[in-house]
């Protein structure tokens, strides 16, 4: 029988004895039924292992039919953003805190992997942002985020000033210390610490969440996931102003400069086992109730 996945990349988060450990035990299963296995170079030398096919992520993305991420969450969102610019799909294997996006536990992972190698999983395709600034009416920067673009300044409890468009339409003017523009993937992350709604993952739709608000009236608001949000930054802000993609990559923002978040063309393809449940991982990760009857 044919495999359904012939080439499988391997990722995580380096120097760390956990991940290096299950990518081991990845590497053995996988090789021993027929896989071709690519190691990401960055967690390479951490592997013990004599002979590996090392790549990084850009040719994993290039090569592979799968990907497994072995970390938290956070060095997922790294690794997604390289890899929806291919069609791969992506495992993740929970090695950090909470675990929204790696699923997969390290200490029973061979039976679900299994089955998901065989066929029997379900996939879904998360939307990600693009985040430009514009100076001048010119591009000057701008990278993509899977869970939120965030503008704010670069000092702490600092105040900035800004106007807020929707496909072009005002839509109101706030000083506050930033704005937090959520994907629904993003929706339980930052923007949830910051008192944004929890959208579910199959929504096309976007979140404003002010952070901080100089007034009472102001309030998270959810938008369509096809809008273009253009942020105008005021010119007597202070020039030290960024906005972040999922708290990794920072782009540098000037008074006057326009910020533009839209919709990627791109989209992260998660591949989840047959018994994965939103809400289960919800209640699981949130500490909500279970069922009374």
């Amino acid at each position: 029988m044919s495999k359904l996945y012939k080439t499988i990349g391997l990722i995580g988060k380096p120097n760390h004895e956990g991940a290096s450990t299950t990518i081991e035990t990845l590497f053995h299963y996988l090789t021993d039924n027929g896989y071709k296995v690519l190691v990401e170079s960055s967690v390479a030398p951490s592997i013990k292992i004599d002979q590996m096919n090392i790549a990084n992520l850009t040719s994993i993305g290039e090569q592979a039919d799968l990907a497994i991420v072995v970390g938290g969450d956070g060095y997922m969102l790294g690794a997604a953003r390289v890899l929806s610019c291919y069609h791969i799909g992506v495992i993740g294997v929970n090695r950090g805190n909470l675990g929204f996006l790696t699923d997969l536990s390290p200490n029973e992972i061979i039976k679900p992997l299994a089955a998901i190698l065989q066929g029997e999983s379900r996939s879904e395709q998360r939307f990600i942002i693009e985040a430009e600034v514009y100076r001048h009416g010119r591009l000057k920067s701008s990278n993509s985020a899977v869970n939120e673009a965030v503008l704010h300044a670069g000092k702490v409890a600092s105040m900035i000033e800004f106007e807020v468009y929707i496909d072009g339409t005002f839509m109101f003017s706030q000083r506050s210390d930033g704005l937090i523009v959520s994907t629904p993937t993003g929706s339980t992350a930052y923007s949830m610490s910051a008192g944004g709604p929890i959208l579910t993952p199959n929504l096309n739709a976007l979140s404003l969440v002010p952070m901080f608000p100089h007034t009472l009236t102001s309030r998270p608001i959810v938008v369509d996931g096809d809008s273009e949000i253009k942020l105008i930054l005021a010119n007597d802000n202070h020039e030290n102003l960024q906005v972040s993609c999922d708290g990794h990559v920072i782009l540098a923002v000037m008074p006057g400069d326009e910020v533009v978040i839209k919709k990627s063309l791109h989209t992260l393809r998660l591949i989840h086992p047959l018994d994965h449940d939103y809400f289960n991982v919800l209640r699981s990760k949130l500490s909500w109730g279970n069922k009374l009857y």
